[in-house]
């Protein structure tokens, strides 16, 4: 019966040993108490396996468009930046002009999308343009923008990548690390999990397994990907946000979305995406994988290995995040404070 469950899913595996650790992954690892992510990492350790150099941007590029969470209209900057700077989000609303590190401890929320930063310095939403500039292979990069969130555009990170292709790549002479670990390293929550396997392919692979049940248009489905600047703009970055129609009232009773059409992002109603279309048969499985690339960024470094995840989100990508810095050898890893 295991294999009329997966149905077409199972042709998307590289190796049924991950599936395995995935499907199950909630039996094996259990659950924290009241819910909360717990972590099985069989004394796993991160380690530094190779490098490449670092990567900003030649000029800067611009994107405007309305913001999911406030309905305003938001201009973000894409900005070259000095080797070892990272990722930094600029509030260019805020007097003073206020900064706040993409590093996985300004983690201030999860629900829904990732939040870095306290109020009135928070910016929420940050996923989709980390991962265009994970996906890119771009490292340090200052964003600046005049809002507490990007501008959602149509849900996916294909405008972010745009403007970033636009501006063009200047490699730097500082090196970057690429880290893999000794064994897998596992967070779970209730019905979810999510691994990191150690795997001598070399870059990073995403599996992705998503079951909304069997009473959903959705339903369920499964995407792996090789991510890599070649690969990321079409396969993934192109996916977008996708919501369930039984669920729109509610955002909008939060003051969601309130300039926000089915035509903005992915709406699943009963018989699929309402006045909308798929780019892919397997788009939401794919905009997961997009939104883990943009969380992986957190760690501050490249990985090497394969992800497998099975109906995981924003907890527990921030949690694997958490874990594998607590693996990391400290001088390699320090990070930088808001």
């Amino acid at each position: 019966m295991l294999f009329a469950r997966l149905g077409s899913c199972f042709n998307c595996l590289l190796l049924p040993r991950l599936f395995l650790c995935c499907f199950l992954g909630e039996l094996r690892t259990g659950d924290g108490p009241s819910g909360l992510p717990r972590t099985e990492a069989r004394e796993s350790n991160m380690r530094r396996y190779s490098e490449r150099n670092q990567q900003t941007l030649q000029r800067s590029a611009e994107v405007t468009g309305i913001g999911y969470l406030t309905g305003a209209q938001v201009r973000l900057r894409f900005l070259p930046a000095p080797p070892n700077t990272g990722v930094v989000f600029v509030r260019t609303d805020l007097r003073p002009i206020a900064t706040v590190h993409a590093s996985v401890e300004n983690v201030t929320g999860t629900a829904r999308r990732t939040t870095l930063g306290h109020p009135p310095v928070q910016i929420g939403l940050i996923e989709h343009v980390l991962a265009a500039l994970a996906g890119l292979h771009i490292d340090n990069c200052r964003v600046e923008l005049n809002a507490p969130e990007p501008p959602g555009m149509d849900g996916s990170a294909q405008a972010f990548v745009e403007a970033v292709q636009s501006a063009g790549t200047e490699v730097q002479s500082v090196p970057r690390g690429i880290w893999t670990l000794d064994g897998p390293v596992s967070v779970s929550q209730p019905g979810a999990t999510l691994t990191l396997h150690p795997s001598e392919r070399p870059g990073l692979t995403i599996s992705y397994f998503l079951d909304y049940g069997p009473n959903t248009s959705l339903g369920r489905q499964c995407h792996t990907q090789v991510i890599t600047p070649q690969t990321f703009p079409q396969d993934i970055a192109t996916s977008r946000t996708f919501i369930l129609e039984s669920e729109v009232a509610e955002l909008r009773k939060q003051g969601l979305g309130a300039r926000t059409t089915p035509a903005d992002l992915l709406v699943f109603g009963p018989q699929g995406p309402i006045k909308n279309y798929l780019r892919h048969a397997n788009e939401p499985a794919r905009h997961k994988i997009l939104d883990i690339v943009g969380d992986l960024a957190l760690l501050g470094v490249d990985l090497q290995g394969h992800v497998v995840a099975y109906r995981s989100g924003h907890p527990l990508n921030v949690e694997l995040v958490r874990t594998l810095r607590e693996r990391m050898v400290a001088p390699q890893c320090c990070a930088r404070a808001a």
